[in-house]
C-alpha cells in the first residue's frame, strides 16, 4: 500500500513537471528520401537523433519535456550527407548539430509560463522547406518555398551538376558581425536587417531571417500538444 501510494505521488509529480512526452510526427512530403535528425540543447535524449525517411512517409519522434533543442533534415545521404550532415551519414547523429546551410525548426517545450515556443530559422541558410502544425488551437509556421532556386550565387552551395541544393545565410557565407549580430553589433538595436536576410524574409516571411526577427518568427503554444514537422509542405 505505501509502496502504491508513493508510485502514484511519483507520477503526479512527473506529470506537473511536463514529464510526458511530446510526439513529434515528421513528414517527409519531398518527392526523395530525406534524413531527419534531432539534437537536444537542454533536457532529455529524444526517441531517436537520426533516421532515414522515404518520400510520402512519416515517423514519430518522442520528447519528454522540459526541452529544447532543434529538428532538421539531411540530403543527399551516402556515407555523408552534402547537406546537414552531422558526421554520421544518414545515421543518427549522437549530439552533433548538422552542417550548414540547413533549414532549423527549433523548440523549447514547457518553457516560461509553461508554454512551448517554436519557430522556423533560417539563420543559419536554408536546404529544404518545412513548416510546423501543432496538433492543438495554436499558430502554425512555415518556410514553405524553395529558397534554392533563387539563391544569390555568393551564397548557394552546388552539388556536382551544378544544381543549388543549399542557400547560406550572409553570417555563414561571410562570418561578419554585422550578418551574425556578434561584438559590437549584438543588439536588436544595432543588428539590422540586410540585403541577404531581407532575401531569407520576403521568401519566408514567418521564419527568422537573422538572430533578432523574434517579433515575427517566434510562436508559443501552452504545453502538451503534440507537433506535426512536415518537410516540402
Amino acid at each position: 500500500m505505501v509502496l502504491h501510494t508513493l508510485f502514484a505521488l511519483f507520477v503526479a509529480a512527473i506529470l506537473l513537471l511536463g514529464g510526458e512526452s511530446a510526439t513529434f510526427i515528421i513528414r517527409n512530403n519531398c518527392p526523395y528520401t530525406i534524413w531527419p535528425a534531432a539534437l537536444t540543447g537542454a533536457g532529455s535524449q529524444p526517441s531517436t537523433t537520426g533516421f532515414e525517411l522515404q518520400s510520402q512517409a512519416s515517423h514519430n519522434i518522442d520528447i519528454p519535456p522540459p526541452w529544447s533543442g532543434r529538428i532538421w533534415a539531411r540530403t543527399f545521404c551516402t556515407d555523408i550527407c552534402l547537406t546537414g550532415e552531422c558526421g554520421k551519414g544518414g545515421g543518427p547523429c549522437a549530439g552533433a548539430g548538422g552542417n550548414l546551410p540547413v533549414t532549423l525548426v527549433e523548440f523549447t517545450l514547457n518553457g516560461d509560463g509553461g508554454k512551448d515556443f517554436y519557430d522556423v530559422s533560417n539563420v543559419d541558410g536554408f536546404n529544404l522547406p518545412v513548416s510546423i502544425v501543432p496538433e492543438a488551437s495554436c499558430p502554425t509556421t512555415s518556410c514553405g518555398v524553395d529558397i534554392n532556386a533563387e539563391c544569390p550565387a555568393e551564397l548557394a552551395v552546388w552539388n556536382q551538376n551544378g544544381h543549388a541544393i543549399g542557400c547560406k545565410s550572409a553570417c555563414t557565407a561571410f562570418n561578419t558581425p554585422q550578418d551574425c549580430c556578434t561584438g559590437e553589433y549584438n543588439s536588436p538595436t544595432v543588428c539590422q536587417h540586410s540585403k541577404y536576410s531581407n532575401f531569407f524574409e520576403q521568401k519566408c516571411p514567418q521564419a527568422y531571417s537573422y538572430a533578432y526577427d523574434d517579433k515575427t518568427s517566434t510562436f508559443t503554444c501552452p504545453t502538451g500538444p503534440n507537433y506535426k514537422v512536415t518537410f516540402c509542405p
